[in-house]
């Protein structure tokens, strides 16, 4: 009877630990959680605080007691793996309840530390009104203080989803927001130019951002934080640290285990570190990523449960490997839903790779039937072969499904013509009879067969305004006085046919509309009558969010 010890009891390591039961009925399996929760959904914390979720056993999906029941797996909470021995094959547990210091041996063991929140080694920032959020006992503190305290506001440091969400949640809770980020944008899985429908719809939803700025030091008045930005300060009264996280490794680097320069665990594709009889999972590893091929570290909860299956089918003797991570995540913003997978164009760009972008901007489903809302797709590809390399959604009603069909089509290697090919659900309240995946799918076929060339919203401030392009904006007359690009000129869609004679045939043309469909229709137009015509992808709408 094999022997199987499991350091760490949430995502990695409660799958990891319910999978060796599935599989060997037999064998003696320990985990050990430091704290007092396992197999918490600690994706739902933020909503507990604004509370969303209002029971606090929702957030548990298994106590010890219960998944002992089920799985027969000896659950050690409170209990702290401080070393292994990797000779002797055992490991150094402390019982935080009782102080108790005691060695277990094990044939295999299996490591699932997770990530811990970044806190910068700034002056006061060990204040009782500073909180970072990674557990159910972290949650309780930040709910506790809102509750006892009544803070008015709260500074949120970090625009990525913790930040994000918490930002969500403490207004819901009542509290004036304010979010700092070092970065131009929120949300760095995203592009810049998707990001700024993200930050336009915060802004409207009364969160004060604060870009291209981070802290520097927090000053506990009593009454409230005063907090010293790079540039200016702001007071709160409470603030949230999530600027990040970092891989909990030192039990695996003091033990020996190679880890690479960020500290991320390095493990083959069966999920074994250097040492073959320890494994690790979860958001402590290093990961190859999908469509780069790159090495690096992706903390989500779906490879980690798939990690921690992995690893248990591996010491049971399947031949099981795990074959990348592609970034599939999603995020929900009050109303709206902002989803990614795969590359987006900074890491494109990084790397070299030989691509192209489309932006498409479509209804959610019919637009006769009530309730349709628009989502923007940005859709990065090869040039040569169209084979998809990432999707951005930014929307509302839809984007889920939307970007779970792009992460499909980017596991299965397929091209833009595969996606125009896609039979998918449709019925009005749902989807159009050509989806958005299908119209992204079309857009960038088009581009690839010659139909139309793109320019785009980074391309306008250099195109020439001495006569030598023709800008044309296709728009009727009333959008064109709401607002237009500098050196455009206004011929309505509709009327381009009858007034050919007014364009030079010897300039190229940069035409425009609102989204890019009848920039499209006008470039179609022009170019099967003699001209050198380009469409602006995305319209006056993305370049008014990015530039405007």
């Amino acid at each position: 009877m094999s022997k199987i010890l499991i350091v760490g009891g949430v995502a990695g390591g409660a799958s990891a630990a319910a999978r060796l039961r599935r599989l060997d009925e037999h064998a003696e399996i320990i985990l050990f959680e430091r704290g007092a929760f396992i197999s918490f959904a600690n994706c739902g914390l933020p909503y507990y605080i604004g509370g969303e979720i209002t029971k606090k056993s929702a957030l548990t999906l298994q106590t010890p007691r219960s998944f002992h029941g089920r799985f027969h797996v000896d659950v050690r909470v409170f209990s702290e793996v401080t070393a292994i021995d990797r000779e002797a094959k055992t490991v150094t547990v402390k019982n935080h309840e009782t102080g108790e210091t005691y060695l277990e041996s094990y044939d295999k063991l299996i490591l699932s530390p997770g990530a811990e929140p970044i806190r910068p080694n700034i002056a006061g920032v060990d204040s009782d009104k500073v909180f970072t959020l990674r557990n159910i006992p972290d949650m309780l503190k930040i709910k506790d203080y809102i509750d006892g305290k009544c803070p008015k506001d709260a500074a949120v440091i970090g625009g990525g989803y913790i930040g994000m969400e918490m930002a969500e949640n403490l207004r819901a809770a009542g509290l004036r927001v304010t979010l700092i980020e070092r970065l131009d944008q929120v949300i760095a899985p995203l592009d810049f130019d998707m990001a700024c429908d993200v930050r336009r719809y915060m802004k409207s939803k009364g969160v004060s951002l604060i870009l291209r700025n981070g802290i520097e030091s927090i000053t506990d008045h009593g009454d409230a934080l005063a907090i010293t930005l790079q540039e200016g300060d702001i007071q709160a009264d409470m603030l949230i640290m999530a600027i990040g996280v970092r891989p909990e490794s030192d039990l695996a680097r003091v033990a020996g285990l190679a880890v690479n320069q960020r500290g991320s665990i390095v493990v083959n594709d069966q999920m074994q570190t250097s040492d073959p009889d320890i494994f690790a999972v979860g958001d402590a590893v290093e990961v190859t990523e999908f469509v780069s091929g790159q090495k690096g570290s992706i903390p989500l909860a779906g490879p980690a449960n798939k990690q921690g299956r992995i690893a248990a089918d591996v010491i049971c003797g399947l031949d099981s490997r795990y074959t990348g991570t592609q970034g599939s995540a999603i995020l929900k913003v009050f109303d709206m839903t902002v989803a990614t997978t795969g590359v987006n164009e900074k890491t494109a760009k990084g790397l070299g790779l030989d691509y192209e972008k489309s932006f498409t901007y479509v209804a959610s489903h019919a637009s006769y039937y009530p309730g349709a809302t628009n989502m923007s797709i940005k859709t990065v590809f090869e040039t040569g072969t169209g084979k998809i390399l990432g999707a951005q959604i930014v929307g509302f009603d839809g984007v889920d499904k939307r970007c779970d069909v792009f992460a499909t089509a980017i596991r299965a290697g397929m091209t833009a013509s595969d996606l125009t090919e896609l039979e998918l659900c449709y019925a009005p309240p749902y989807s159009s009879a050509k989806d958005p995946v299908n119209m992204a799918g079309f857009v960038i076929e088009n581009v690839l067969t010659g139909k139309v060339k793109l320019f785009h919203w980074h391309d306008v401030e250099h195109l020439p305004r001495d006569g030598s392009v023709t800008l044309l904006d296709t728009r009727t007359p009333t959008e064109y006085a709401k607002g237009t690009i500098d050196g455009f000129v206004n011929i309505p869609l509709d009327t381009l046919r009858g007034r050919l004679d007014e364009l030079d045939q010897t300039r190229p043309i940069y035409a425009m509309c609102q989204v890019g469909l009848r920039g499209y229709i006008a470039a179609r137009i022009l170019s099967q009558n003699g001209f050198d015509a380009y469409n602006l992808s995305g319209g006056y709408r993305l370049y008014e969010s990015v530039v405007g």
